[in-house]
């Protein structure tokens, strides 16, 4: 049962980033420290730095051999449902078709397990549920923000590949109306956007290998098996290195969603409507299709209680890092996660007490 003690410790863990984030407000609307060219060159270093160290320490430091696999398949499914569906969704009704689809997933699939997660529902289910919990920040760091990037390099590799397709196809109006001079020119159109696309993959490979994100991941997952395998730490200077540096990393994110809010005409930089539908997504969507995934692998009892009660934790703030980066509907991530860390714990205990009294009625 959650306790006064267990809410204070989510506050406890939330607090201080919320004086973050003011403090970064404050410094743009009252002091003006910082230019917003300042502002962009903050945010590159907390993606490209303090979030790397942070996924790192967060993958090397659990546990690969003891992973719940029913778990693993009910987080791949439930967030496959969503790619899928707002992919579907972004195709038939927006108009920033790529832009949708990026941000609904964002904001259906990546909660913030971490900070609000751990301590609120450790106080729910015990122990077991902190376990459960690093195993999807590991899914999360490895898999997921993994795919995003991808998706954000999609989207801004789009446009600068030469569409030399086009180019034939007009070129056959000068050419007669042949049906042999058709066939020619559509083989060559054919053959012209392969090409492209073959370029476009390959610029977008090569900007994802020269993300630090991505090799943070795949060294703390290669630690990860060595460690837990042959139970060999990492030398103390090291580990308090790369500790000293990550533990920085959601402060100083924080930090830069203050900053982008105080360069916004308004707190809710998104709008009313906007801000609604995000918490629509994140605080039902989000927990339906974690829930239809879950039981649909087997997942009962408290397992699958933690899984949909997960699910209905806050907008991730890395999620808000990477949108700012790749200047994708940031003003929506941004309100999701202020306002949704303010609502998270009464959230959190609707869906708690919900689940329980099926129980109670049983007994």
């Amino acid at each position: 049962m959650v306790s006064w003690t267990d809410i204070y410790l989510v506050l406890e863990a939330t607090v201080p980033l919320y004086v973050a984030m003011i403090l970064a407000y404050l410094s743009i609307k009252w002091w003006k420290l910082f230019t917003p060219e300042q502002c962009s060159g903050i945010n590159k270093y907390v993606a490209k730095f303090s979030i790397p160290l942070l996924s790192f320490q967060v993958i090397s430091t659990t546990n690969p051999y003891d992973m719940n696999i029913k778990l693993i398949y009910s987080d791949i499914l439930q967030k496959s449902l969503a790619l899928l569906g707002f992919a579907a969704i972004s195709k038939v009704c927006c108009a920033e078709k790529f832009d949708w689809l990026v941000t609904g997933f964002s904001l259906s699939t990546l909660p913030n397990t971490l900070i609000v997660g751990i301590p609120l529902l450790k106080g729910m289910y015990g122990e077991q549920a902190v376990k459960l919990l690093s195993q999807i920040v590991v899914l999360q760091s490895l898999i997921w923000y993994t795919l995003l990037l991808f998706l954000f390099e999609l989207r801004s590799a789009k446009g600068r590949g030469t569409t030399t397709s086009s180019e034939t196809t007009a070129e056959s109006d000068t050419r007669g109306p042949t049906q042999q001079r058709y066939e020619e020119v559509q083989a060559k159109g054919v053959s012209a956007r392969c090409s492209v696309a073959f370029r476009f993959l390959l610029l977008v490979g090569k900007k994802l290998v020269m993300n630090p994100n991505i090799y943070a991941c795949m060294i703390g997952l290669i630690w990860a098996l060595i460690s837990f395998r042959w139970h060999v730490q990492l030398p103390l200077v090291v580990s308090n290195s790369i500790r000293l540096l990550s533990d920085g990393g959601l402060g100083m994110a924080m930090f830069s969603l203050g900053l982008f809010t105080a360069l916004q005409t308004k707190i809710i930089a998104c709008g009313a409507k906007k801000m609604l539908l995000s918490l629509a997504i994140r605080f039902f969507l989000g927990p339906i299709l974690m829930g239809a995934s879950s039981y649909v692998i087997g997942m009962r009892g408290v397992l699958l209680k933690i899984a949909i009660v997960q699910a209905a934790l806050p907008q991730g703030i890395v999620s808000f890092v990477f949108a700012k980066e790749y200047n994708v509907h940031a003003d929506i991530l941004s309100t999701a996660i202020i306002i949704g860390m303010m609502i998270a714990v009464p959230v959190a205990l609707a869906y708690y007490f919900a689940m329980i009294i099926p129980d109670f009625n049983k007994h």
